[in-house]
């Protein structure tokens, strides 16, 4: 496995891409795997570690490349950290022939307000204004799937305010284009989308709003509503579970892995 830190900068500030690329087999040293770039939660102000190694090692168990983005968070405000993200996808389709990435089969996989960063790319990666912000043309970093876990969707009624406010840095009139739900179009890439019903930070209508919003676009969509269970599950096992033991396990959630990789692996069935 390689696995080391490269840097992304944008500006002055710098993001962090941790990788977890698997060695090629001896047995099928052709094979090309698919990327999964995971940006885990934390408001927008800090990054849930519980969102990110362990999310990629689980990855690698199911013979995908895994990487994890540290991206910028307050005081850097957007679009900083959505400028972070396409170059990383930019990076690692660079680094394609070199790692044995399928560079078709590029996932960006996010957790709460990291589900927020992941969808922001998934909205506006064909928009010339990111282009020119980092310099390369639009199809090197359009995602080809988004992996959603309990995402931060909307800056309206249903909001995790201190993201969106953490986001905008309190600049109101940005709102409106970070309430994702109104900024679906067809260029939107197929989607898996995961919540629970019961979370109570950030409120399951994040979820269903965007739904909704796929289904007018006639946006590719899975999605899986648990009844019970709370906010910022991860894997909802023991691995990322409470050290106390208060929480973080829900036996019925955790099937949301399995079905996030057969996902990812129908996408080539389907071409």
């Amino acid at each position: 496995m390689i696995q080391k830190q490269m840097i992304v900068e944008i500006g002055e500030d710098r993001a962090i891409l941790a990788t977890y690329i698997l060695d090629t087999l001896r047995v099928n040293p052709k094979r090309k795997r698919p990327a999964v770039i995971i940006c885990p939660g934390g408001g927008y102000e800090n990054l849930s570690d519980r969102e990110g190694e362990p999310i990629a090692i689980r990855m690698n168990a199911a013979g995908f490349h895994a990487f994890v983005l540290k991206y910028s968070v307050k005081p850097a405000v957007f679009p900083q950290a959505l400028l972070e993200l396409a170059k990383a996808v930019c990076l690692i389709r660079d680094h394609a022939k070199e790692w044995d990435v399928d560079s078709e089969r590029v996932i960006v996989c996010g957790f709460s307000a990291g589900g927020h960063l992941a969808c922001s790319l998934g909205t506006f990666w064909h928009e010339k204004w990111i282009s020119k912000a980092i310099g390369r043309d639009n199809e090197e970093f359009r995602p080809n799937g988004l992996i959603l876990g309990y995402p931060v969707i909307t800056a309206g009624n249903f909001a995790h305010k201190d993201s969106i406010w953490n986001l905008s840095g309190g600049v109101k009139k940005l709102w409106k284009k970070l309430s994702l739900e109104e900024q679906v179009t067809e260029y939107m890439p197929r989607v898996f989308l995961w919540h629970t019903y019961e979370d109570n930070l950030v409120p399951v209508e994040n979820s269903l709003l965007l739904a909704n919003a796929l289904k007018k676009q006639g946006i590719s969509l899975e999605m899986h509503i648990y009844p019970h269970g709370p906010h910022g599950l991860a894997l909802a096992d023991r691995e990322t579970g409470m050290a106390d033991g208060t929480g973080g396990v829900e036996l019925h959630c955790q099937n949301w892995f399995s079905s996030a990789t057969e996902w990812i692996c129908l996408q080539k069935r389907q071409n």
